[in-house]
């Protein structure tokens, strides 16, 4: 898909998040149709475990985060055993 990509639908969108890498890496993804219910929000607990998973850029801190992957620990750890 070049550079970029005009995401026009859901299956062009999916298509060009699964093309990319990171480190070599490619993404799991999946697609939710879940719709949520408006007005629910996360408790300050369960807030701070998701907090903890992010990481700024210190130099952009406005555009740049990185969310560390929950199975990407477990993963990691089940095939160091």
């Amino acid at each position: 898909m070049g550079g970029g990509a005009k995401l026009v639908d859901v299956e062009v969108m999916v298509s060009w998040a699964s093309s990319m890498t990171w480190k070599g890496l490619y993404p799991i993804l999946s697609l939710s149709k879940t719709v949520y219910q408006k007005g629910i929000s996360l408790t300050k607990k369960g807030m701070k475990k998701v907090e903890s998973r992010l990481q700024r850029n210190p130099l952009l801190l406005k555009w740049d985060m990185l969310i560390q992957p929950v199975l990407l620990v477990i993963y990691f750890s089940i095939k160091t055993l």
